[in-house]
């Protein structure tokens, strides 16, 4: 009986990655958002946002490792479990994404466009989070007490984005006509 390998997404660190690089063995594929990769990026990254990711746009020359990295390293585990179903074998993701290879000290490269760039959607997602809130707590105070469950709605919608690394408004928000612009 033959055994079958269990095809499992692995992570790579900063340091390991930075050497393949080197040696010019990485496919480095950045899955955050447009306009989060014009403020800075890892250069040679490739962008492949996750909002409209699709394994059939990935390709790795043969004898190089696919590597995927986004901020903190859940989307680009989301794109991995992608790859994987699609079919292939090899794919790793930056262990803690871009901000573990800021911290190590590494280049981070900028777009021409970065002054322009909208701003980061992280920061959108708590834009549209405080005001939904906001106008909650207001219409329930002055309208209905109804109008309360919107807040409480959008506190356990952050809540679950905390505890999975997983954020419903953020993929919405990406899917915004204004975010395809590269």
């Amino acid at each position: 009986m033959e055994a079958t390998e269990e095809k499992r997404l692995q992570e790579v660190d900063a340091p390991t990655l930075k050497g393949w690089m080197e040696r010019g063995e990485v496919v480095l594929i950045d899955v955050r958002e447009p306009a989060e990769h014009a403020a800075e990026h890892i250069p040679g990254a490739r962008l492949v946002p996750l909002s409209t990711f699709a394994p059939a746009r990935v390709t790795v020359e043969r004898g190089k490792r696919l590597v995927l990295h986004c901020v903190m390293g859940a989307r680009s585990a989301q794109a991995g479990q992608k790859l994987l179903a699609a079919g292939f074998v090899e794919v790793y993701n930056l262990r803690e994404g871009i901000q573990a290879w800021k911290e190590a000290g590494y280049a981070i490269a900028h777009s021409e466009q970065s002054e322009r760039a909208p701003m980061s959607l992280p920061r959108q997602v708590q834009i549209v989070a405080g005001l939904l809130v906001l106008i909650g707590t207001i219409l329930g105070a002055a309208a209905s007490p109804w109008f309360l469950l919107l807040s409480g709605f959008v506190g356990a919608e952050l809540l679950y984005a905390g505890i999975t690394n997983t954020c419903g408004m953020a993929m919405l928000l990406a899917r915004l006509p204004y975010k395809r612009r590269a």
